[in-house]
Order: C-alpha cells, then sequence, then structure tokens
C-alpha cells in the first residue's frame, strides 16, 4: 500500500491530496444499493482523556468488513507517540506503556496510513462521534480538511433495535438501560475480547454490528438508506 507520508510537524493549510481524493469518492454517494455491496471500517481510538482541546489519540484500531463478513486479512492497529509527553503517563487503562508510545511514530504518519485503509468504506463505531471529533480534528490540522466518510453509530443501531422489540418506535429512550459495548456484548451472547484496546474495540463492536445488521435485514431493511432512516445512525 503506498501512502504520502508526512514528515513531523507538517501541517497542511489547504487540502491534501489525500482530503481531496477522499472528498471526490463520497461526493456522489448513493445510499441504494444493497448492504452488501459496501465495505464498513469499524474502528476504535484510544485516547489520553476525552477534551478534544488537549487530549490526543494514541492508538487508532481498525477492521474491514466485506460482503457482510469480518475481512481479518485486512486490519488496521497502530500506536501512536503523542506530542505531549506527559499523556505517555495517562495511558495504564490501554495496557499501553509508555515505552511503546514513545517507540510509536507520530499521528502525521499514522493518519494518512488510516485514510488510505478507509479509502471508499463507511466508518462504523461505537459512538462513532467521539473517535470521528478526534480524527478529524488532527486531519483538519494535520491535511488541511476533514473525512467524508460516512458514519455510522452502533449505539443508535442498538437504541433502534430494541425499540423495534418493545414496540415503541418513535418513543423516548428508557435512561436505565445500558448501551455499553460490554454490555451488549452480553446481551446478544457475542464473542468477547479484551477491552480498552483499540483493535480489540474494533473487532467487539464488529461483532455487534454484524449482529444488529442482521436482525435489521431480517425485519425488511436492505439498503442503508433503510438503516438511515430506521435507526438515524
Amino acid at each position: 500500500m503506498m501512502v504520502n507520508l508526512l514528515k513531523p510537524g507538517s501541517w497542511f493549510a489547504s487540502p491534501h491530496p489525500l482530503i481531496i481524493k477522499n472528498r471526490e469518492t463520497f461526493s456522489r454517494f448513493d445510499q441504494s444499493r444493497p448492504l452488501a455491496e459496501y465495505s464498513f471500517v469499524v474502528c476504535d481510538t484510544e485516547l489520553t482523556g476525552f477534551d478534544q482541546k488537549k487530549d490526543e489519540i494514541i492508538s487508532i484500531g481498525a477492521v474491514m468488513i466485506r460482503n457482510l463478513q469480518i475481512d481479518l486479512g485486512t486490519t488496521f492497529h497502530r500506536y501512536i507517540r503523542p506530542i505531549n509527553i506527559e499523556h505517555t503517563k495517562a495511558t495504564l487503562v490501554h495496557r499501553i506503556t509508555p515505552q511503546q508510545l514513545a517507540a510509536a511514530p507520530p499521528l502525521e504518519e499514522v493518519l494518512p496510513a488510516f485514510i488510505e485503509f478507509a479509502k471508499n468504506s463507511l466508518l462504523v463505531g461505537h459512538c462513532v462521534t467521539l473517535d470521528m471529533g478526534f480524527l478529524n480534528r488532527a486531519a483538519r490540522k494535520i491535511l488541511g480538511g476533514t473525512l467524508s466518510n460516512p458514519g455510522i453509530d452502533t449505539i443508535r443501531m442498538a437504541q433502534g433495535y430494541r425499540r423495534v422489540l418493545s414496540g415503541h418506535f418513535h418513543g423516548e429512550e428508557d435512561g436505565s438501560r445500558s448501551y455499553s459495548l460490554e454490555d451488549l456484548t452480553k446481551e446478544y451472547h457475542l464473542p468477547t475480547f479484551k477491552s480498552h484496546d483499540a483493535f480489540e474495540d474494533a473487532m467487539q463492536t464488529a461483532y455487534l454490528f454484524l449482529f444488529l445488521l442482521k436482525k435489521f435485514r431480517k425485519g425488511g431493511l436492505l439498503t442503508l438508506k433503510d438503516i438511515y432512516r430506521a435507526g438515524r445512525v
């Protein structure tokens, strides 16, 4: 895979060719095709915290789904050296050592590689807005623009599925119900992976996504547009 890597510290004031190509890919995106015709990149980021102004991405993990099956031969997992060296001390929950981060490449190298990996795929995540918020903030600074890949949130899908099961298609959400990845995995008896690891969480989310997609398809939702309308994902 050929990737136009950037030198550390390189930032683009105008859109990088990767961003321009990404925009062109999705400029005439068709949501009406059968679900099996799309490729999905299920991704997760490990962060030093949730503040987009000061916290950083320290790991990106992703797995490809083609023909509604996980392609274990096409995966992505990178550690990232943070700009703020103090952030290497805040990684115990992710089981990433400061030494691993010190030896890792900077985000200027990893982000273009991830964009190349995702290419024309839809991005799937559990609370995908959090991951995309950090990725787009980084893309804007480093590459001069944000990603145009449509996103699908498995939390929204799970909420839609529960509404169907309860018969309350337009009712208020039950605030007492948990939508954590761990709890949904247990509820639906899915294979379990280690938590707080970007690649393992991406795999966990991929199994949840395919489980929910199968349920939606049984209910007659056969295109991406159907899924968007039903779950507002």
